[in-house]
């Protein structure tokens, strides 16, 4: 299996620029391009939160478009900047968008591994959260099938360094619960997330967190505590997960092509 994840495209109305400078509809058309050019195409696409910057249906209708031409399965996950309703309201395919409790959050079970999306969504807050409520979706959730799985949500459990982006992550306590239920799920692979806008993991809950990095603008790469935030134009990428039977490879594709030779050529 191969599953692409893709994360904080901050879509926005065509014609405009997210922050006056982004041209947040344009980078993810590329990056739509390239994961259709893949010399393997993946079996599905899951896009890890902040899917538009405003979460208006403007924005969302946009997002669908752009999405349309992927022929593989597309898997939506909440950020901060999104909005529940708006987001049903653009994808009334997606049934399990309307998930338990009101909250954005659902099992995959077509593919080798299993996909268990988790909402982290605090509306109004950059910040996420898990909820008793939330937690307890998926410690039943992941009791429900020993298979490997990947749980994908938008906010890393774990702190990265990068100080402005951490204290607006996943709140401390809500994070050292999730690890708690991990724990007794050893079949989890990878916890996958986005909201940092560059590549990081780290061990959590007796599996590996990973960060994607963003199909539009990047994090600076700020390690000093308490540095001011900043982003930058490096290439915009995304993760490629390869289950390869008993382990889980993941690899960082650029959405830009560079020159090349070899076999292919």
């Amino acid at each position: 299996m191969l599953l692409c994840q893709i994360s904080d495209p901050h879509v926005v109305e065509r014609g405009s620029l997210a922050y006056g400078r982004v041209d947040t509809v344009a980078m993810f058309e590329r990056c739509v391009r390239r994961i259709l050019a893949l010399p393997r195409r993946p079996d599905a696409v899951i896009a890890t939160g902040d899917l538009t910057e405003g979460g208006s249906l403007a924005q969302y209708a946009v997002l669908a478009e752009i999405l349309a031409p992927l022929p593989m399965p597309v898997y939506l996950a909440v950020g901060n900047h999104d909005d529940r309703d708006a987001l049903r309201s653009a994808f009334p395919a997606h049934r399990h968008l309307h998930g338990d409790d009101g909250f954005v959050q659902y099992a995959v079970d077509e593919f080798a591994v299993r996909l268990v999306v988790l909402d982290t969504l605090v509306p109004g807050r950059p910040g996420g959260a898990l909820c008793e409520k939330r937690l307890r979706w998926l410690d039943r959730t992941l009791a429900a099938s020993r298979r490997p799985t990947i749980v994908a949500q938008h906010h890393p459990p774990f702190a990265s360094g990068l100080s402005f982006m951490d204290n607006m992550g996943l709140a401390e306590a809500d994070a050292a619960a999730e690890a708690a239920v991990l724990a007794s799920h050893p079949h989890v692979e990878r916890v996958i997330c986005g909201h940092q806008h560059r590549n990081a993991m780290a061990r959590f809950g007796g599996t590996m967190a990973s960060i994607c990095p963003s199909s539009a603008h990047q994090l600076r790469l700020d390690l000093v505590p308490d540095a001011e935030v900043g982003f930058t134009f490096e290439p915009p990428s995304f993760h490629l997960h390869l289950w390869k039977g008993r382990e889980l490879v993941t690899h960082t594709a650029l959405v830009d092509e560079f020159p090349s030779w070899g076999a292919r050529d």
